[in-house]
């Protein structure tokens, strides 16, 4: 039995999430379908993340097992000329035994956020185009008061405040975040329209249901006044959601990296 380890983009707008659903189009639903068609069997995947409807991904990864006879260095080839939105980055061998998700030791999210002024032209033509792609903000944060807030994210903590219901239920809520990086550029968009962007990365060992979410949704509410980046620590140890910030929504979600023993996560 082959057991082959895929790395994959999409773009989410266009999918209901990552897993496969009856009666709507997912991620994992549409490569499945490809990859059956090119290996002459049912293919069911194990992807590490589900990702929720509207998030992307630069590097998903999944595993594929089968008796098929496609070369592995051909299947990414081969699925990429069936498929649009969703590409297959790499293809590799993994042992038997080797599972995308219960290998996995830690996640890159990016979270992207766009400060548009609807007072000008350009603006309103730039919005048609990255509705789909990112937090689209009116006013400016105070990344200084981002940055802030973010430092005490970072750690292991238990994240109960940072964790939507309505997801699959989670044996502990203690995570441990790396890192939480951020970003912001000057930069032209869609119509010619000049776009600060605000770049949120962060790299932990798990994560909770919308767990980068709502951290990005309380990072912007520090930047913009709305709550004081000192009562981070506060909010964690409430282990109460209603205390943490709102949940930013999916467009400007990518799920950047996945990583595995060995991999040099940080």
């Amino acid at each position: 039995m082959r057991n082959v380890l895929l790395t994959i983009a999409y773009d989410g707008a266009g999918f209901h999430g990552w897993q496969r659903q009856p009666g709507v189009r997912t991620v994992q639903g549409t490569l499945e379908e490809a990859l059956a068609r090119v290996t002459g069997q049912d293919i069911a995947l194990a992807g590490t993340s589900r990702t929720d409807a509207g998030v992307h991904a630069l590097g998903q990864r999944a595993t594929l097992r089968g008796d098929f006879g496609i070369p592995t260095d051909r299947i990414a080839a081969a699925v990429n000329n069936l498929t649009k939105d969703v590409k297959i980055l790499a293809a590799e061998d993994r042992p038997e035994g080797f599972h995308a998700r219960f290998n996995a030791t830690g996640k890159t999210y990016i979270y992207r956020m766009t400060i548009l002024d609807d007072r000008e032209e350009k603006a309103q033509a730039a919005r048609i185009f990255l509705r789909n792609y990112r937090y689209l903000l009116k006013t400016a944060p105070n990344t200084d008061k981002m940055y802030e807030a973010a430092r005490a994210i970072e750690g292991t903590h238990d994240f109960a405040s940072f964790r939507a219901a309505g997801g699959a239920d989670a044996e502990s809520t203690v995570r441990t975040v790396h890192r939480v990086g951020m970003m912001q550029t000057d930069e032209e968009g869609p119509g010619g329209a000049r776009l600060t962007e605000i770049s949120i990365e962060v790299t932990g060992d798990g994560f909770l249901y919308n767990m980068i979410r709502i951290i990005a949704g309380t990072l912007l509410e520090a930047g913009l006044g709305k709550r004081n980046p000192a009562g981070i620590p506060d909010v964690i140890g409430a282990r109460d959601r209603a205390r943490a910030g709102h949940t930013a929504p999916a467009s400007g979600l990518y799920l950047k990296k996945v990583y595995f023993e060995n991999d040099g996560n940080e």
